[in-house]
């Protein structure tokens, strides 16, 4: 009975299995003749006998009835960049099967293109290839009978490309290194790396390095290519800057490698390997003696070939130059020459010392470059210069105590003096105006203005000034006095709520008391009643308190009666001082709990002041006069207003006035004797009974009797101020001031008013002679108005 055929699944395991046997396989070489066919557009190469080289396949699967099978390989290896104008032979494909019509099949990475096979399963490569590029190629292959049946199923096999030295070694570019002066030999510096693209395995990809430039101080590995120092005595002072040229070879460093080359810059970096030394044997310093301390003076300069960072000078002073003179290191290590105390060129115009310095070279293993020649001590000549310094006070602040309350003449005494051996003498005064301290200008003796007053002003401070005489320099000092407190201040009783209940009973404490004093003392405050009280008393409890007792009770608030105590109360200082208060207790109904829940009400009293009285009726008759005032103008002007409606002619005739005038034409076109009259005998603008003197219009009349002075250039302006005046206040006359409508050139004008209101063509008393007086510009005016001419008049 025939077996089943297996499943696809079992036949795909056996095939892997036998794939991996195929891989593991020796290759050997078989020579043989092919035949070229094509089966399935495949290339298709026929075999015959080949003498194998093989490992046998033992069958394991009893179910299978399957011929044996075996590929025998070849090893099959590419030469790099061998040129292939025609293909060439590699190697053979051989099967242990000796069938009629066998043929090959190949396919994989480059299959039919790089690599052909012919029917008899002889390898070609049809051109040249690059191992860099591509270093394997991986084939299948099968095997198919005369009748195109597969015989062998696919078997793998790999064409290797052998390398040959065709690429150079290459730098990824130029190198930087640092290693500290003085090393140790062997101190790594930096490593170099080059790369080369072929086999590494090979002694084409090996590389060597080695230095052909400047091998005096570094050396370098030939296969790691690390650079090291080589000598222990590298100084930067002297050769701070190496460049070594580095070349990589590949061949393992054979003459006939190719090679490549790179710079390495080294840079030895600064240790502290040489001493400080001073530029100069001797320093001539000069300083004024009012330097201020803690200042430079001057700097001590010093030679140090280190870099700044490295360099770590200290200096030595003599001790007894230390207290006046110390030395700080400058930005650039340098020494500055600092004053530690004040100078006085009186006392020491000069100093000479001698100062060491010294260099820190604990991590130093060699003796310093320097060591020989260096300077490591100076004399420092410091010569102090004189000046005028200002006065100098025994103190940099005074304080003194004052009594309160008292004049002090002895409060104490400012003290200052003229450094500089002029000794020149020393006046004093007080900045502060309003300081109720005074000092004498001579002997600087401080004492009190005024008495002093605690409680106001506890501590005074102020300024001293101190001046050389005449008008030289001057200082100045602060000055502190504190006010000594006297008992100059009465207690002051403060008491809690103190308050009478309707039945509250003999020996109930109302309330208690306390004082406060604002002296500083300490009180030891007592109480006790100013005056007898018929139903209180005060238990005084000996630590400054007391309480207001109850003799006998209870009350009722509907006794109107109020109950007051005078409470006595005594500091016991020194002196002792005493005050007396009256203290109110107030009524008051309560609970069970002694809680107040109604109090009879006290009697509120409101008063005001004699003078916020005095204001007020001032201010009320000030409104009462201004308010009658008022009243009057207003009735004054309802009766001017009726008295105008009666005179209507002399109203109509000062309205339709013209502004600017008239001139000759007045006499023509307006009747002003009426106005004249008025003026004359002050009828129209004024009363006899208010104005008792006569109108300045009068004062141009010219009576028959009597001359008249000739006018002068001021009275028209004086008369119509003092028109006006009169119109302003009288109440009865016409409210229309028609004076205001006369123009006036000013009372510099020679002119005057020009206006023709007392004019008349029917014949005037008016005296007009002192037109002549006005000069010849006005003589035609005279002759119109009659008057004579002057004598200097006819000499023209």
């Amino acid at each position: 009975m025939p077996l089943p055929p297996l499943p696809h699944s079992l036949l795909s395991m056996q095939m892997m299995a036998r794939l991996q046997l195929w891989t593991m396989g020796l290759l050997a070489a078989v020579a043989f003749s092919p035949a070229i066919t094509t089966v399935s557009g495949l290339l298709v190469v026929e075999a015959e006998n080949p003498v194998p080289i093989r490992t046998a396949r033992k069958e394991t699967q009893t179910v299978l009835s399957r011929q044996k099978r075996d590929w025998i390989w070849n090893s099959l290896y590419v030469e790099e960049e061998k040129p292939a104008p025609v293909a060439y032979k590699i190697g053979e494909l051989k099967s242990s099967k000796k069938l009629e019509g066998m043929s090959f099949v190949i396919e994989g990475d480059g299959a039919n293109t790089i690599f052909t096979v012919d029917r008899k399963g002889v390898l070609f490569v049809t051109k040249a290839l690059d191992r860099e590029k591509k270093s394997l190629y991986h084939l299948t292959a099968r095997m198919y009978d005369g009748n195109r049946n597969l015989v062998e199923d696919s078997g793998d096999f790999e064409v290797q490309v052998t390398d040959i030295n065709d690429n150079s070694p290459v730098f990824p570019g130029t190198y930087n290194g640092s290693i500290m002066e003085r090393s140790m030999i062997g101190t790594k510096v930096v490593e170099v790396r080059a790369t080369d693209a072929d086999d590494p395995n090979t002694a084409n990809g090996e590389l060597r390095y080695s230095l052909i430039q400047d091998q005096s101080a570094f050396e370098i590995d030939s296969i790691t290519g690390v650079i090291s120092c080589k000598i222990n005595t590298l100084d930067r002072e002297t050769k701070s800057q190496y460049v070594v040229v580095v070349k990589a070879q590949d061949l393992r460093g054979m003459a006939s490698g190719s090679t490549a080359t790179t710079s390495v810059s080294i840079t030895v970096t600064d240790t502290n390997d040489n001493i400080a030394s001073f530029t100069r044997r001797s320093y001539e310093l000069q300083v004024p003696e009012n330097h201020k301390v803690n200042e430079k003076i001057g700097v001590l300069q010093l030679e140090d070939r280190d870099q700044l960072q490295n360099k770590e000078p200290t200096f030595i002073i003599p001790n007894d130059m230390s207290r006046v003179f110390g030395i700080e290191l400058s930005p650039n290590k340098d020494g500055n020459l600092m004053l530690r105390k004040a100078l006085d060129f009186e006392t020491l115009n000069s100093y000479t010392f001698s100062i060491q310095v010294r260099e820190n070279l604990k991590n130093l293993r060699f003796p310093a470059d320097n060591v020989n020649s260096a300077i490591t001590a100076a004399q420092v000549n410091v010569k102090v210069l004189d000046v005028d310094e200002p006065p100098v006070f025994s103190q940099l602040i005074y304080s003194f105590t004052a009594e309160e309350e008292s004049l002090g003449r002895n409060i104490g005494v400012i003290s200052a003096r003229d450094p500089d051996r002029a000794n020149k003498g020393i006046r004093y005064s007080i900045l502060d105006k309003d300081c109720p301290i005074a000092i004498d200008q001579i002997t600087g003796q401080l004492s009190t203005l005024k008495k002093l007053d605690r409680e106001l002003e506890a501590t005074h401070v102020f300024q001293v000034k101190a001046q050389e005489e005449p008008n030289g320099l001057e200082s100045f000092v602060k000055v502190n006095v504190t006010v000594k407190d006297i008992n100059d201040n009465k207690p002051e009783l403060a008491a809690d709520d103190v308050f009478l209940c309707e039945n509250d009973v003999a020996g109930t404490v109302l309330g208690t008391l306390r004082a406060t004093d604002k002296d500083d003392q300490p009180a030891s405050f007592t109480f006790s009643l100013a005056s007898e009280a018929s139903n209180f008393s005060i238990r005084d409890y000996g630590n400054s308190t007391a309480a207001i007792i109850l003799k006998m009770g209870p009350f009722s608030l509907d006794d109107p009666k109020d109950y007051s105590v005078d409470v006595r109360v005594s500091d016991g200082g020194r002196p002792i001082q005493t005050s007396i208060t009256k203290l109110a207790i107030e009524s008051c109904r309560c609970d069970e709990m002694r809680m107040r829940t109604k109090c009879k009400a006290g009697a509120q009293r409101m008063g005001v002041s004699v003078h916020a009285l005095i204001a007020i009726l001032l201010c009320i008759l000030t409104i009462l006069v201004i308010v009658i005032l008022f009243v009057m103008r207003k009735r004054y002007q309802k009766d001017s207003l009726a008295h105008m409606k009666n005179s209507g002619e002399i109203h109509e005739q000062l309205v339709t006035y013209d502004e600017e005038g008239g001139g000759e034409m007045d006499t023509n076109g307006y009747d002003v004797s009426i106005l004249s009259s008025a003026c004359h005998d002050g009828s129209l603008l004024r009363r006899p009974d208010h104005h008792p003197h006569p109108s300045l219009y009068a004062m141009v009349q010219k009576p028959a009797h009597q001359p008249q002075p000739s006018a002068c250039k001021g009275d028209m302006a004086l008369m119509i101020e003092k028109k006006k005046d009169e119109a302003d206040h009288d109440r009865d006359g016409f409210p229309f001031d028609t004076l205001h409508i006369y123009g006036y050139e000013g009372e510099e004008s020679l002119a005057g008013s020009l206006s023709s209101l007392e004019s008349s063509s029917t014949g005037s008393n008016l005296d007009y002679d002192f037109l002549s007086d006005w000069g010849p510009r006005f003589r035609t005016l005279a002759e119109l108005y009659g008057v004579n001419e002057p004598e200097y008049y006819q000499q023209y």
